[in-house]
């Protein structure tokens, strides 16, 4: 079988399959185009069709319910003037649960008011009882400064709302502590700031009735496994102090939302999933931007040792970038009076599409550029709270951010929304896409599809968006290196007892057996003590390590934060460092101090770090014998380094040179999925020995590529090797490994669902319509190895006798 032969396989692509049942589009503004119309505009702007699909979602009605008889007057009339007569069906459920102290999850979908649900209940409480107190967490800043806004905008006698967070001033620190009766914070602080502070908080504590989890769908993986258990120490301060609050949780739409809450919280969850909200139709296009000429695809570059974990490397550009196709559409609609939201996956690529779209729109009428912006992580208090303000306003018409804004924001107004790749899970797409169409009215969402075989299965089988449920939360408390560090916070806070084991669950008392070995705690008649004088540094975001500055050298200017994980890609010595559109260089990175060092400058080029990967076997926890085939499950050491950095012209992606760097190695305990064939079977069915590396190592890059469709992750969160011969499986093996200490659930999801993971990656990689491998299918942009060797044809006979061979 040729390259060839896989075109004629390939799907053709459905374009504008609509609803019988869709609603007359009505204009989101009105002078602007309808969402319809928009499209159209946009699709005929260019050469060819680049839309592969075309979703509508059709409006829906909202089903009122009465006020509870619970609820105090002066509270009904507060929502009356914010223009609320009445909740809506599924608040007026999940809010009665909490008020008559049930642990209530309601998960349902973007703008279906689910703040409601949790403010009804929390703020009559806090009405009829003048002593108790709300504490309300979320996972961004910006989420809770949006809270904030709506809480103190009802105006409420006695509430006094406050967000506490690494931006409240010192200053207003003790004040909030002992007046503040609706505190706003993220677990981060919780972890860090209150909890250690139990003392000063205790009157806070004593006295909580309710704690709200905003979004909780957000804490999966490594992040969601410590979030658990802080939850769980906040449960056993509180006891302490003789308090039990309720716990009420928000979501979006999620796969069994209860038992998630309930892994989250160690509580018994009761779930409200009917959505009764109204919602405004959703055009809703899958856009695959267009070949580019054969004469301007860049060649790959030899090949350099190294393995898949986290390093950016050269691709053989088939298509048009993302970045840019999605800069092109959002400048094309704030052109049109558009207002826009495009999220982007990386702080980087949120600051290209800003630029580019800035450029274009200043070509066409100068100035009209002012009008976009980029928004993400990293950027000071004062730059996001103007951000967000201007976007409210209107002074912005288009925004390109991370993911910073999925999360419910009430951005009022919007009338469509870009996602520039798809963002690793249904849940975050249907979140992004629903940031638009807020007031009710009809809107548009795109998402343009990346060169990557996630993004290019998903935009040619729309049903698996469309037409699957949302994934199930993972999250795993039971994580060693997770519960470990967390009882050590624990003991800080107050020896642990032997009636805190079933609070914080499996494992718990082999974990206190291992600090106390390591001379953490000292075992005593009445409890386990923390025995030195410095508190634990834990990461809750397992990041790996505290965030590194970003400072402006001639000034000492701090222009932002880099998370310590992407430090070694994003801040080694010579990269360039994007802030607000404007290119900083780096002179030095003091990992010791947490600092990097820049100054500004506007190269001509671009930084690409690469690395060297190594893993070997730990344990096995489970496998499948399958004949030829071995499928197996279990701990893995990987080690990695950074080792240098590629600089190419922007302009063309020319290779100007490769330098070496000096940096630290990271070493990894975490588990893995492999798969092993023998050598006979690999022969069998026509992959020649030497061909094996390049098969084994497209089949590793299609693999990683299509997990988030099985998995709550994206491609970042895990990491692959693939080897002829691996010295410990003595066997062709390829790897796929979580990118987080001791695990996040990814490789024993992928484990369980093996046969229809790699059935995808399989078609993925046939229904492809390059001949040699591209993005869309076998390269990755993680792969330290230049994407070199790669047989595209050779990982299609591989996967084949692994299908042949595992069990369903």
């Amino acid at each position: 079988m040729t390259s060839n032969d896989f075109i004629s396989s390939r799907p053709t692509p459905r374009r504008d399959q609509e609803s019988s049942a869709a609603p007359t589009v009505s204009a989101g503004h009105d002078t602007g185009p309808t969402p319809v119309d928009l499209l159209r505009r946009l699709r005929a702007r260019g050469a060819g069709d680049p839309v592969t699909h075309v979703e509508r979602v059709p409006a829906r009605v909202g089903v009122p319910a009465p006020w509870p008889a619970w609820a105090p007057p002066e509270l009904r009339e507060a929502f009356a003037r914010r223009g609320v007569v009445a909740p809506w069906q599924h608040q007026a459920e999940a809010a009665t649960l909490a008020y008559d102290g049930g642990h209530v999850i309601v998960a349902t979908g973007t703008a279906s008011g689910k703040s409601l649900a949790y403010q009804l209940p929390a703020l009559a409480t806090l009405l009829a009882d003048p002593r108790a107190t709300v504490l309300y967490l979320a996972p961004t800043k910006a989420l809770a400064a949006d809270q904030l806004r709506a809480v103190a905008g009802l105006d409420l006698e006695g509430v006094r709302p406050a967000c506490y967070d690494g931006d409240t001033p010192r200053a207003e620190r003790e004040w909030i502590r002992r007046h503040s009766r609706f505190v706003l914070t993220n677990p981060d602080m919780l972890h860090h700031g209150i909890l250690p502070g139990h003392a000063q908080w205790s009157g806070f504590l004593r006295r909580l009735a309710y704690v709200v989890i905003d979004e909780c769908h957000t804490y999966r993986g490594v992040f969601g496994s410590h979030v658990a258990h802080v939850l769980r120490r906040l449960r056993r301060q509180c006891a302490r102090f003789g308090a039990t609050p309720v716990f009420v949780l928000a979501s979006a739409t999620s796969g069994d939302p209860a038992t998630a809450a309930g892994r989250l919280t160690g509580l018994p969850v009761t779930a409200v999933t009917e959505d009764a909200s109204p919602r405004g139709g959703v055009t809703f296009a899958l856009w695959e931007p267009p070949l580019l000429p054969p004469d301007s695809a860049s060649p790959a570059v030899p090949a350099q040792p190294a393995g898949d974990h986290d390093a950016a490397t050269d691709l053989v550009q088939v298509r048009r970038s993302a970045l840019r196709e999605t800069a092109d559409l959002l400048a094309d609609t704030v052109a049109e009076g558009v207002r826009t939201l495009a999220f982007v996956r990386s702080r980087k690529g949120a600051e290209v599409v800003a630029a580019n779209a800035r450029r274009a729109l200043d070509d066409a009428v100068p100035g009209l550029g002012g009008r976009v912006a980029a928004y993400r992580g990293g950027y000071l208090r004062e730059e996001r709270r103007e951000l967000e303000r201007a976007l409210l306003h209107g002074d912005l018409l288009g925004l390109a951010s991370t993911n910073a804004l999925e999360l419910g924001v009430d951005l009022v107004g919007l009338d469509a929304v870009l996602i520039c790749g798809y963002p690793g899970t249904r849940a975050s797409l249907w979140q992004q896409a629903g940031r638009a169409g807020r007031s009710g009215q009809e809107a548009l969402a795109v998402l343009v599809a990346r060169d990557d075989p996630l993004d290019t299965y998903l935009i040619h089988h729309p049903e698996a968006i469309f037409g699957a449920p949302v994934e199930a939360t993972v999250l795993d408390p039971a994580n060693p290196y997770v519960l470990a560090p967390q009882l050590a916070c624990a003991a800080v806070e107050a020896p642990l007892t032997s009636a805190d084991l079933a609070l914080f669950g499996d494992g718990s008392k082999e974990a206190i057996d291992q600090l106390v070995e390591a001379g953490a705690l000292r075992q005593r008649p009445t409890g386990w003590y923390w025995r030195h004088r410095e508190r634990p540094e834990v990461d809750l975001r397992g990041e790996g390590g505290a965030p590194v500055a970003v400072v402006e050298s001639s000034t000492g200017r701090l222009l932002g934060t880099v998370d310590g994980g992407s430090s070694h890609f994003l801040l080694h010595p010579g990269a360039v460092y994007l802030h607000q559109g404007v290119s900083y260089v780096v002179d030095d990175l003091d990992l010791a101090d947490g600092c990097a060092l820049v100054h500004a400058e506007e190269p001509d080029w671009s930084t690409h770090a690469r690395d060297v990967t190594d893993l070997s076997v730990v344990s096995v926890r489970s496998y499948v014998d399958a004949g030829p085939v071995g499928m197996f499950l279990g701990e893995v050491d990987v080690t990695s380094q950074v080792v240098s950095y590629q600089r190419r012209r922007i302009a063309t992606g020319e290779v100007i040179d490769t330098r070496p760097l000096d940096l630290p190695t990271r070493e990894l305990r975490t588990v893995a999925v492999w798969f092993t064939l023998s050598p006979r079977s690999l022969a069998s069915a026509g992959v020649q020995q030497a061909d094996v590396p390049g098969a084994l190592h497209a089949a590793e890059h299609a693999a990683i590529g299509l997990l988030p469709l099985m998995a709550t992750c994206d491609r970042w969160d895990i990491g692959g090797l693939s080897t002829a011969v691996h010295p410990d499986t003595e066997a062709p093996t390829v790897f796929v490994y979580d990118g987080h200490p001791g695990g996040a659930g990814f490789a024993e999801r992928a484990y369980g669902t093996a046969s229809a993971w790699l059935r995808a990656t399989r078609d993925a990689i046939a229904e492809c319509g390059c001949e040699t491998g591209c993005p869309s299918c076998v390269q990755s942009p993680k792969c330290g190895n230049g994407n070199n060797p790669l047989s595209k044809p050779d990982a299609i006979r591989v996967l084949d006798v692994v299908l042949e061979n595992l069990p369903a």
